[in-house]
């Protein structure tokens, strides 16, 4: 056997160089989970390759220099290198640490709803700039607005949703009538989750599977989609309008998923312990 039968016997390739075998790349912890006695495997979305799983190899001890930059909801810069069944990551520096939020339960809850449902929406190994540049966009103005004691943007996940469902190509219709395409004005219109959008008062009745939606819901659902951030931040939200936006959100991201949103329950029992408080 050839020296080079024997190397490509194990796996080695002959044109692969140091620099092909070692990348850098940004990435934003998503969610970790422990393997064999002090490894954890990470899930990461990155500018460049969309979503990857990660290897970081003794991370879990004590003496690890890489484990502070590997958190859950940190921007970090990583050296990778490449391997058989996860690549390895050899370097990591912290590029954005979000410490403000990290002090804030319910910016941490925020926090773990943004990194859920990008882990959810996002495809392996595709890029997606977009998302990228909209997830750290999302946890910096939520760690802008915890700093020094202040509270999460109450129109924040709303606007992120909306969004997100956009980018992923879930967006739902809330302008035009699903069934005879006539512009949505303010009255006793229907809201569809198996469709994604909303149905006029003369098409809705005709059907099975949509239930009302209030007009101030329907106005505040407009506006998210179709306002930037900028605007949608200055807007004051009625309880009684807020509740029933947010649960309609919520139970078109369930179905579009078709699974729950397990950081969503956490925001509901921080939401139902500061109402009892």
């Amino acid at each position: 056997m050839s020296v080079l039968h024997f190397f490509i016997g194990f796996g080695y390739n002959a044109g692969m160089t140091e620099r092909t075998r070692v990348r850098s790349t940004h990435a934003l912890i998503l969610r970790r989970r422990d393997v064999a006695d002090a490894d954890r495997l990470l899930t990461v979305l990155t500018p460049g390759e969309g979503k990857i799983e990660l290897l970081a190899k003794g991370v879990r001890k004590t003496i690890s220099r890489k484990a502070g930059h590997l958190e859950p909801f940190t921007h970090a810069h990583v050296m990778v290198a490449q391997a058989r069944t996860w690549d390895i990551i050899t370097e990591a520096t912290t590029v954005e640490s979000f410490r403000y939020l990290r002090d804030n339960l319910d910016a941490i809850g925020q926090a773990a709803y943004i990194g859920e449902l990008v882990d959810a929406f996002s495809d392996g190994g595709d890029e997606n700039r977009p998302l990228w540049e909209m997830a750290l966009f999302a946890l910096r103005e939520l760690d802008a607005a915890v700093a020094e004691g202040g509270q999460p943007p109450p129109n924040l996940l709303r606007w992120f949703d909306l969004h997100l469902l956009s980018l992923a190509g879930f967006q739902p219709q809330f302008f035009h009538c699903l069934a005879c395409g006539a512009a949505i004005q303010p009255g006793a219109n229907f809201f569809s989750l198996d469709e994604g959008g909303v149905f006029c008062p003369n098409c809705g009745p005709l059907r099975s599977d949509v239930e009302p939606i209030a007009v101030d819901v329907l106005k505040l659902l407009r506006y998210v989609q179709s306002q930037p951030w900028a605007e949608v931040n200055q807007l004051q939200v009625r309880p009684n309008v807020g509740g029933p936006t947010d649960a309609l959100l919520l139970r078109y991201l369930t179905h579009v998923l078709e699974r729950r949103v397990r950081s969503a329950d956490f925001l509901r029992r921080l939401e139902h312990v500061r109402q009892k408080g």
